[in-house]
């Protein structure tokens, strides 16, 4: 235990009578940590707010749309969930509530006018199911109703970005916007969602479904999204799979062909978002370990001119009784400790880096470091100490104590 304490004392004081030297010696191991604990803070942080927002939609809730594989779509194959599909998933499947269709107007984004000011927005057309399926209900005003839907009424409850761009009053209720050459009276404000992966979910307008198939070319069949609610968990499955027999035998799907649909979960999407978000993890991790290696062979360069300019201490040492495992503990101890160093300010400097970034962009608030990393951040900086010290710390022990002591 003394050898082990005089051994630290000694590593402090070279690191102190080099402190420049020490300090640049560390500053790969600092990049390297810094990265690792700003990058998983980060991607925690990340992970949690997009968690909170699959949690929103509920483990019970269900979502069907059309979908075929890239080659099946450059093949010029076409797939639809269509609105004969939402009327035999209502009339064939039990045990589900807030079915609800999903209808974009346009492909992608349409115009919105208020006055002399547009923008470019999300326009759905649905139903008052969709209120209930994604747990989404309007601040102010109210949601679309069934009359609305049966009636074709053009009323629009709308995202708060909408009011934002669009310079509406702080009441918007009442008040009338255009969309697809179609002046729409708003009817409701829609609790703030805030973004998720970049995208603004408060960027949107939603119509009545019926509304929103009269403004479709009536020629062209719609493809559809569906959303629902299954009443029991218990219950998912056999829902699914009957959910699955009526859309095979409405798109007339013979045994063994592929379905042109998918039906997902919450759970299932958070799964697919987890996978991609590991494979970046991994990918970052790889390069931060690049950095980890430059700062381990800093070290061992350094460590190597430290045996050179202490040659003739090492042979003091010796002639005094020290032994050769003496020697290789305190240099392996110098190269531990100033990878301890530089890990340590990595910590703390990522950690600052994590929350100046959280801070500034929305889709990282909850940024943290488990300790999980903590642990691997120092680990990672102690092995690093030892791998690229021990050539060092070996070279110091061989020594001759005889050669050492003549050594200009």
């Amino acid at each position: 235990m003394h050898t082990l304490m005089e051994s630290l004392r000694s590593a402090f004081q070279a690191i102190r009578a080099h402190a420049l030297r020490s300090f640049l010696t560390m500053l790969g191991i600092v990049i390297g940590v810094m990265a690792v604990i700003a990058v998983v803070s980060l991607i925690q942080g990340f992970s949690n707010s997009v968690t909170s927002e699959f949690k929103g939609l509920g483990a019970n809730s269900l979502t069907i749309q059309s979908y075929l594989p890239r080659k099946d779509r450059l093949a010029g194959k076409v797939a639809k969930v269509t609105p004969d599909d939402l009327l035999a998933i209502q009339r064939g499947v039990s045990g589900i509530s807030g079915l609800s269709p999903i209808l974009p107007v346009g492909r992608f984004y349409g115009t919105v006018k208020y006055r002399n000011r547009s923008t470019h927005s999300r326009i759905l057309g649905t139903t008052p199911g969709f209120a209930l399926s994604n747990g989404q209900y309007p601040d102010r005003g109210r949601f679309i109703t069934p009359d609305d839907d049966l009636h074709h009424h053009h009323v629009a409850v709308i995202g708060v970005t909408l009011v934002k761009k669009l310079h509406l009053p702080a009441d918007p209720l009442g008040h009338y916007i255009q969309m697809s050459g179609q002046w729409f009276r708003v009817v409701g404000v829609l609790h703030p969602l805030g973004q998720i992966l970049g995208f603004d979910q408060d960027n949107r307008v939603l119509i009545p479904y019926g509304t929103a198939l009269s403004l479709q070319d009536a020629a062209v069949v719609p493809d559809i999204a569906i959303q629902l609610n299954v009443n029991h968990t218990k219950q998912m499955d056999a829902v699914v799979a009957r959910i699955t027999e009526i859309l095979r035998r409405n798109h007339h799907l013979k045994p063994g062909q592929n379905n042109d649909f998918k039906i997902q979960t919450p759970a299932q999407l958070l799964g697919t978002f987890t996978k991609v978000l590991n494979s970046i993890t991994l990918i970052l991790g790889g390069i931060v370990a690049i950095s980890l290696l430059v700062g381990g062979i800093g070290i061992m360069n350094i460590m190597l001119v430290s045996v050179t300019e202490r040659t003739r201490e090492i042979g003091i040492m010796k002639s005094l009784g020290a032994r050769h495992r003496d020697i290789l503990i305190q240099f392996l101890i110098e190269a531990v400790t100033l990878a301890l160093i530089g890990g340590t300010i990595g910590l703390f400097l990522g950690y600052g880096t994590g929350l100046l970034v959280a801070h500034a962009v929305p889709e990282f608030r909850g940024a943290h470091v488990p300790l999980w990393a903590v642990v691997l951040a120092f680990g990672f900086s102690g092995g690093v100490g030892i791998l690229f010290g021990i050539v060092p710390a070996a070279k110091a022990a061989a020594l001759d104590p005889i050669e050492a002591l003549r050594y200009e």
